[in-house]
């Protein structure tokens, strides 16, 4: 493969190729000015015929002005390819091969004509796709790079021909390689046929994806929306599309992926954010939090929910005019007992029993040589003797009141947990000490979930078209069934890590986590090799793995940093100051630096840097090239990513977890946040698992 052409390394070259490349980068920049121009000068004021279809109009040509947005420091295209024959259906007969630039967004000319073509059009597979070994009819894939929005080089593969050798892409590993400043990027560049594949799944299917450190599995995961929103557009807007992340410094790091694609209207949210039903003011043991993420305690909450049903001993005597028309009890019971047995919801039930024990009324009314009709059988569902009886038999739950009294009634606890719970887990998930009611009831995140399988017991949630879950591995089995709800009619794309499970509950494997999800037959695959972290960086922290996750595969990368990985020692009094030193020596790079300690630790290190003299951001907070320090704590640095990485004491950051695997996997995330340099520094010994 020839080297990358570079406007200084063009005196072997003609000028005008790049210079080719400049004007047709130039051309589509006004071409997409064009477009944006032609939807705001639409006049839609005529068109509608009611004020709701108007607005409706109205909100999507604003979505589409801001979607053609031009991005001053985003490339509109980033690759070409030139077919080796004509593949569209208007091409001419006998004609020869055609020429398609792939960008993030479509761009045509005046006349209709494609200038630039979407990354997830079905032609532009094949620049993700194509290789030596199947070329899939393209001639020559070129490459270009950016700097600062402005086309700078290019580089060609000439995938026909069988003379050029094979060689890495530098304009590729360029791209990987970039300095992070600011929030995560797409990379729509950069997505390697592995990670294709998982982008182009159906929207009908379910997907999982197992990921090492710097496989990107999030970035796939946001672009399989894109794809999606892309491919099922009309399907899934009416459906809705969501994106579910641990924390939120995370959904802030992730936040301008999409947008960047053109994607506006995705919807982000953690899971504590999808259960706010009530306000968390608490916090469980771990044992708690164990006990009440288990998915028993859905059929706990079910047999609470249903432990109000009581059958009646008295008949239905319902008064119409000057007659009276009784229904026995054993029909009422055939009746409450039929619903009963039926899997339908708490609340849909009681407003069907109405019309249950109404309809045998009507019955009733013809065998006694009546003619009622629906507005007498709804007359009669809402009567005060049948209303009286769905109240005593079916009587109304409200989710909050309903967990309130499970988790501080002993004895309604004890009848609901019955064969399901043992005494001592029953202790260990009653409140100590309840609040008098739920509006100042201790709840916890544990709680919120509790209500929420309530919730949902009593009324079906809605399903979404779509779910990305990400960070899956922390989540218990019913944190899973919640997030199961707002999917059952649609599909997900799973992400994350079994040696990053960094919660007690984390989940052993993946089919158990599918099943508690609700998506059973869902696809598993797994990413193995990195492409952000340096392999030494990996090397050192796949020590970890037979201790953490020992039927995972030990990650690569295809990245080799010379001195990416640094282990110092220090003593107990130097230890803060070579700490703040080797930020002083990463902040010397390029790029953004992130400090990660142990939770406990960071008063410390708020106090250090600031008598240094050094700013520094909190987790969530975008970097920029003025400021460019996080401090991390090392709880929130899951899914984060810093060029480099000075961790701090990681026997600190082991023994901050409950129990010491949980410890060594909050270690495995911290030391594989580095995407350029790690320095590992520590007065005590380091874990005996990192050899």
């Amino acid at each position: 493969m020839p080297s990358p052409a570079t406007p200084d390394a063009l005196t072997d070259l003609p000028s005008d190729p790049l210079q080719r490349e400049r004007d047709h980068l130039a051309s589509s920049r006004a071409a997409l000015r064009a477009m944006r121009e032609d939807a705001q000068a639409l006049d839609i004021s005529d068109v509608a015929g009611t004020w709701v279809t108007a607005e409706v109009l109205r909100k999507q040509v604003e979505r589409r002005i801001a979607a053609l947005a031009d991005l001053a420091h985003t490339p509109l295209f980033f690759g070409r390819l030139d077919f080796l024959h004509a593949i569209s259906g208007d091409a001419s007969e006998g004609a020869g091969g055609e020429r398609f630039y792939i960008g993030r967004r479509h761009v045509h000319d005046a006349e209709g004509d494609p200038m630039v073509i979407d990354w997830r059009a079905p032609v532009s597979q094949t620049f993700y796709r194509a290789s030596r070994k199947d070329p899939m009819d393209i001639g020559k894939r070129r490459r270009f790079g950016y700097t600062g929005g402005e086309l700078t080089a290019y580089e060609d593969e000439n995938l026909s021909d069988p003379a050029e050798l094979e060689s890495a892409s530098a304009l590729l590993a360029a791209e990987i390689e970039k300095p992070r400043v600011g929030p995560m990027r797409d990379i729509v560049a950069t997505i390697q046929p592995e990670q294709d594949e998982i982008v182009r799944a159906e929207v009908t299917g379910t997907v999982c994806v197992q990921g090492a450190p710097g496989t990107g599995k999030t970035a796939v995961g946001l672009h399989r929306v894109a794809y999606l929103l892309y491919a099922h557009r009309e399907r899934l807007a009416k459906s809705g599309t969501l994106v579910i992340g641990p924390n939120a410094s995370f959904l802030s790091y992730i936040e301008q992926v999409l947008p960047a694609l053109g994607e506006l209207d995705v919807a982000q949210a953690t899971v504590q954010e999808l259960v706010r039903h009530v306000e968390v003011r608490g916090t469980d043991s771990a044992e708690a939090a164990r006990i009440k993420g288990d998915a028993r305690m859905a059929q706990v909450l079910r047999r609470a929910v249903r432990s109000g049903i009581t059958l009646p001993t008295e008949p239905c005597v319902v008064v119409r005019g000057s007659r009276r028309w009784r229904v026995p009890a054993y029909e009422l019971v055939e009746i409450i007992e039929e619903l009963a047995s039926r899997d339908i919801r708490y609340g849909a039930a009681m407003e069907a029993l109405p019309q249950r024990v109404s309809h045998a009324v009507l019955l009733k009314m013809e065998q006694g040589g009546e003619a009622p009709d629906d507005r007498v059988q709804d007359a009669v569902a809402r009567s005060r003797e049948v209303k009286a009886l769905v109240k005593a038999c079916w009587p109304p739950v409200d989710p909050a009141k309903l967990v309130h009294r499970l988790l501080t009634d002993a004895e309604f606890l004890a009848s609901c947990a019955d064969g399901i719970l043992d005494a001592a887990e029953q202790a260990a998930i009653r409140w100590e000490k309840p609040g008098r009611s739920p509006k100042t009831a201790p709840w916890t995140a544990a709680d919120a979930v509790l209500v929420d399988e309530t919730v949902d017991l009593v009324h079906r949630t809605p399903s979404l078209g779509h779910v990305v879950l990400d960070e899956a591995q922390d989540l218990s089995p019913m944190q899973y069934r919640a997030v199961g709800r707002r999917c059952t009619t649609g599909s997900a794309t799973v992400l994350g890590d079994l040696a990053q499970g960094t919660t007690p509950w984390a989940t052993g494997s993946w089919p158990e986590a599918l099943h508690h999800l609700g998506k059973p037959g869902a696809h598993v695959e797994e990413l193995t090799t990195g492409f952000r972290v340096p392999e030494e960086v990996i090397a050192y922290a796949s020590r970890l793995l037979p201790a953490i996750a020992p039927g995972l595969a030990p990650a690569t990368s295809i990245r080799t940093a010379a001195d990416s990985l640094t282990i110092r020692r220090a003593t107990g009094e130097e230890l803060v100051a070579a700490v703040v030193a080797a930020c002083r020596e990463a902040l010397a790079h390029e790029g953004s630096t992130g400090l990660i300690a142990a939770d406990a630790r960071l008063p410390l290190f708020e106090a250090a840097l600031a008598e240094a003299g050094l700013a520094f951001l909190t987790p969530g907070t975008e970097t920029t090239a003025e400021s460019r320090l996080t401090l991390v704590p090392a709880s929130l640095a899951k899914g984060l990513e810093y060029d480099y990485v000075v961790l701090d004491e990681p026997a600190a950051v082991v023994a901050g977890e409950p129990d010491r695997r949980t410890g060594l996997r909050r270690l495995y995330v911290s030391l594989t946040r580095a995407v350029s340099g790690l320095t590992v520094l520590h007065a005590e010994p380091l874990p005996a698992e990192l050899g």
